[in-house]
């Protein structure tokens, strides 16, 4: 079982502090700020605009249906090992955040780290993501935890995979974390890990604090992105969506009032913060799950209480930087690193793990 967050060794290691290599696991590095972008928003900024050099084979593009009722689909992007041994290796599945989509930066990042390394890749594409809009009748939102199950499912199912690790963005954390608690003590076999980076686990207090003045830039630019897919999606549906109520949004916390709530079954955004948060079961995973946290993300809140959730669930380690931004943790890049912190330290904590159940086996 990891150690929880009661372990200060590794809860809690601002980068201007020398981490103690024997107190430290040895998945895990001091994060230090690559020089002239220590600023959170910087952080946030550089990561997901810098050129990177991503070499992979052209993916497998496939549908996997997630809601039978609805018939809503989503599109994976997959890159698997040479047969017979793809079932054996790992399988990555990446899941990204608001607006993201496969293409993501940190999922193409991420996706190069590990082929290289041997693993399987699957870049799921939330609903409606990624130029996806017709393949759903249904919005997308942070609590459909239950997509993940059914794309893991799909894909275990499919190829007989042995194990599987699930890395989430953001939101896409938020939701890989919930439906790791949903499994509550009885996850798949072939479910190692876990892992959130940055993740919305308290939606409303992070909902909000993108309304603060300093984040008004980040929601303008998820805003504009965001009724831009939905009138798409009114476009293509316009039985089931309605442009009504479109005058009426000017915050993240309105869109999901009078949207995101009405079309997905929420009584209001209120309800569908606490509903779809996976703050909500975290004490349930039972899995080895990492959670990585910078105390400068500019709008990604982690309140008391889910943090002595978290600190009591020894599965989990909760890794909390004071500099990170929110999804960056970009580091000094060296000959042999590129530099992006969370994509190299979550690729060791995957190895640890697999380590780990292997020798428990």
């Amino acid at each position: 079982m990891m150690r929880s967050a009661n372990d200060a060794q590794f809860s809690s290691l601002p980068s201007d502090r020398t981490i103690e290599r024997a107190n430290a696991p040895a998945w895990l590095t001091e994060f230090q700020p690559r020089r002239g972008v220590r600023n959170g928003d910087l952080q946030t900024l550089f990561a997901n605009f810098l050129p990177r050099r991503i070499q992979l084979p052209a993916p497998e593009s496939t549908l996997v249906e997630v809601d039978a009722p609805t018939q809503s689909r989503v599109l994976c992007h997959c890159n698997w090992q040479s047969e017979p041994i793809s079932g054996a290796c790992m399988t990555l599945l990446l899941l990204h955040g608001l607006e993201g989509s496969s293409q993501s930066q940190y999922m193409l990042g991420n996706a190069h780290k590990a082929w290289r390394s041997g693993w399987n890749v699957v870049r799921m594409n939330m609903r409606n993501c990624g130029g996806t809009e017709m393949l759903a009748p249904t919005l997308y939102h942070s609590g459909l935890s239950g997509d993940v199950r059914a794309v893991a499912e799909f894909f275990a199912g499919r190829f007989n995979l042995d194990q599987m690790a699930w890395v989430g963005y953001s939101m896409g954390g938020n939701m890989v974390l919930k439906a790791a608690g949903e499994y509550g003590a009885a996850p798949p076999k072939w479910l190692r890990a876990v892992i959130g980076v940055s993740p919305v686990v308290d939606m409303q207090p992070s909902a909000d604090a993108l309304h603060d003045p300093r984040n008004r830039l980040y929601e303008w630019n998820f805003l504009r992105n965001m009724l831009a897919r939905y009138r798409r999606k009114a476009e293509l549906f316009p039985d089931r969506f309605s442009l009504a109520n479109c005058k009426r949004i000017r915050s993240i916390r309105t869109y999901d009032e009078y949207i995101v709530a009405p079309n997905c079954g929420f009584l209001g955004a209120d309800d569908y913060y606490d509903r779809a948060a996976a703050a909500r079961v975290l004490e349930r995973i039972a899995l080895p799950a990492l959670i990585l946290h910078a105390l400068d993300d500019p709008f990604i809140r982690i309140l008391p209480e889910t943090r002595a959730k978290i600190s009591a669930n020894r599965n989990i380690a909760f890794v909390e930087t004071k500099h990170g931004g929110h999804c960056g943790f970009l580091a000094r890049a060296t000959e042999h690193d590129d530099g992006y912190w969370a994509e190299s330290t979550l690729h060791r904590f995957v190895l640890s793990a697999v380590a780990s159940a292997t020798e428990r086996d």
